[in-house]
């Protein structure tokens, strides 16, 4: 089966799976740029970068073998919609960003929840 004919395997991979692949690379000893190199040559020539292949062999020497994305900080990008028809119909001058105080999230997020309600 010739790689470069096969864009099948090219975008089939999650990025948990791509970690799983790493932490298979660095228990067997590899370094991040071999892990890279062998991962592409595998998976796509664009899988992987080596700046993300060291990230996770450095934190894998720290004992970290966490593979899931961890929560992030900062607003929630989910809105009580209730709350969000209830302010706007008391005060449809509100702007997004006097919305998002209140309801402690972004502005933008606020602006595509208006939008899922027909509203600008």
């Amino acid at each position: 089966m010739d790689m470069d004919v096969d864009l099948e395997l090219e975008m089939k991979i999650s990025r948990r799976e791509l970690r799983v692949l790493l932490l298979h690379e660095f228990r067997s000893g590899s370094k991040a740029t071999e892990a890279t190199r062998n991962i592409c040559s595998t998976m796509g020539k664009d899988a992987l970068s080596i700046r993300t292949a060291q990230h996770w062999f450095h934190r894998f020497k720290n004992g970290n073998f966490e593979l899931d994305d961890l929560p992030h900080t900062g607003r929630p990008s989910e809105v009580d919609m209730d709350h969000l028809k209830q302010l706007i119909e008391e005060d449809p001058r509100l702007t997004t960003r006097c919305l998002s105080e209140r309801l402690g999230c972004s502005h933008t997020t606020v602006e595509t929840h208006l939008h899922e309600l027909g509203k600008t």
